[in-house]
């Protein structure tokens, strides 16, 4: 069951620009995925979130010297090496 708490009023722009869009272009992009406007309003937010909100969770910060030296320790330190790419022909 839905509370008044839990919604927000949605208004929609008298022209489309880079910070809404007109319930003309919304009834359009909803025919077009063949869903309703709130479904295509909540796709769009969707996808936004994905590109702007990190997907993953902070880490601890910097690594510590003891972190880095483990890490020193198990790779194999002085010598270059490279990756050849055979996606290229060089």
């Amino acid at each position: 069951m839905r509370t008044t708490s839990d919604q927000i009023a949605f208004r929609y722009r008298t022209v489309d620009s880079a910070t809404g869009i007109t319930r003309e272009t919304a009834k359009r992009l909803a025919e077009r995925l063949g869903v309703d406007e709130t479904q295509a309003i909540h796709r769009a937010l969707h996808e936004l979130a994905i590109k702007v909100l990190p997907q993953y969770d902070a880490d601890d910060g910097p690594l510590t010297a003891v972190q880095v030296r483990q890490i020193k320790k198990h790779v194999p330190q002085g010598s270059k090496h490279s990756v050849r790419s055979r996606l290229f022909d060089v």
